[in-house]
C-alpha cells in the first residue's frame, strides 16, 4: 500500500456483516474508506458469504475495501464456532480482506495456560487454512469479563497469554487485533504496549478509554463500579497522533476501523455523529489531507 494519499493506514469501522450491503451504502457517504465486517459466533443459517461478498464489492467499488472479517465466539469450546472460523477464513478472499479477526476462545473452567493446549490445537489448523488462502488471523483482546483463573470467551486478554500463545503456534499468521481500551480497562498504558508489540498487530479497533482516576482515588477498584469508560476516539485519554506515529515508524500498514455501540455519551441517536467525528479526529491524526511533495528537476 502507497503512502499516497494516505492507503497505507485506512480509517473506517466496523459493519455487521448480515445486512452489511446496505448499511454500508448509507454510511460510506461520510468518508469511511475500510471497514470489517463481523459476525457473533457464528455464520446465519442461509447467508451466502459469496453473495453478500458480490453485493459488498458492487456497494464499496473503489471508494473503500473490506480490511477484515470478524467473528466473536468461543472457538476452543465450541466446536460449531471453530468450523465457522474456518468457514470465515476461506470466504475471507471473496470480501478483498487479508485479515480474520476473533476472540481465542477459552476454556472457561480453568486458569489462561490450561487452555494452551487446546489453543494449539484449535489454531494450529486454523493458521495453515488461513496461510491457503492469503489470510492472517488476528485476536482481539477483550477480557470479556474474565481473568486470568477463569477466562470467559477469550484467553487472549494479556500479554502474558499472547507469549504464550505466539509460543505455542509461532510464525507470521497468528497476530492481535489491538486497541487502546482493553488495555486501559487492566490500566495498561497502551503507548508503552504498542511499542513493543507493533510488529504482532494485523488489525486495529478504533476504540479508546477514559480511566476515572478520580473515582479510584476515592472509591479504590472494588466498589463494584467501572472505573474505565470505553469511548470513540477523539473523546478518550489516548494521543492518536503518538499511536499512528509509532505505527508509521514501524512501517505499519493497515486499516484503523472504529469499534463504535460502545461509547456511553455518543450512543442511541448520537451514535454515528459520534462514529464521523472519531473518523475525523483519526484522520486529522493521521496528518489531515494528504499533501504530494513538490517534483524537483
Amino acid at each position: 500500500m502507497s503512502r499516497a494519499d494516505h492507503q497505507d493506514i485506512r480509517i473506517g469501522t466496523l459493519a455487521s456483516l448480515q445486512g452489511s450491503p446496505d448499511y454500508l451504502r448509507q454510511i460510506l457517504p461520510h468518508g469511511f474508506e475500510s471497514f470489517e465486517l463481523t459476525l457473533w459466533q457464528y455464520v446465519p443459517d442461509g447467508l451466502d458469504l459469496s453473495e453478500v461478498a458480490k453485493q459488498v464489492k458492487d456497494v464499496i467499488g473503489d471508494e473503500a475495501e473490506i480490511s477484515s472479517l470478524g467473528i466473536y465466539g468461543n472457538p476452543l469450546q465450541d466446536e460449531k464456532c471453530a468450523a465457522h472460523w474456518e468457514q470465515v477464513i476461506q470466504a475471507a478472499p471473496l470480501f478483498g480482506a487479508t485479515c480474520v479477526c476473533g476472540f481465542a476462545g477459552a476454556l472457561e473452567d480453568r486458569p489462561v495456560d490450561e487452555s494452551m493446549p487446546k489453543f494449539k490445537e484449535v489454531f494450529g489448523r486454523l493458521a495453515k487454512v488461513a496461510q491457503d488462502n492469503g489470510q492472517k488471523i488476528a485476536f482481539e483482546n477483550c477480557d470479556m469479563g474474565g481473568y486470568w483463573e477463569r477466562p470467559k470467551w477469550n484467553i487472549a486478554h494479556a500479554p502474558r497469554a499472547w507469549e504464550m500463545m505466539f509460543n505455542e503456534v509461532p510464525g507470521d499468521t497468528l497476530g492481535l487485533e489491538w486497541e487502546p481500551c482493553h488495555q486501559m480497562v487492566s490500566f495498561i498504558d497502551p503507548i508503552a504496549q504498542l511499542r513493543k508489540w507493533v510488529g504482532k498487530i494485523h488489525h486495529i479497533h478504533g476504540k479508546d478509554a477514559t480511566v476515572e482516576w478520580d473515582r479510584i482515588e476515592s472509591e479504590g477498584t472494588r466498589s463494584g463500579h467501572s472505573m474505565v469508560r470505553h469511548r470513540t476516539p477523539g473523546f478518550g485519554d489516548t494521543n492518536w497522533s503518538d499511536v499512528i506515529s509509532i505505527l508509521r515508524e514501524a512501517g505499519w500498514r493497515g486499516a484503523i476501523d472504529i469499534e463504535g455501540w460502545h461509547d456511553h455519551v455518543y450512543s442511541g441517536d448520537l451514535e454515528m455523529t459520534g462514529q464521523v467525528y472519531g473518523l475525523n479526529y483519526l484522520k486529522s491524526c493521521r496528518g489531515g489531507d494528504f499533501v504530494p511533495n513538490p517534483v524537483t528537476a
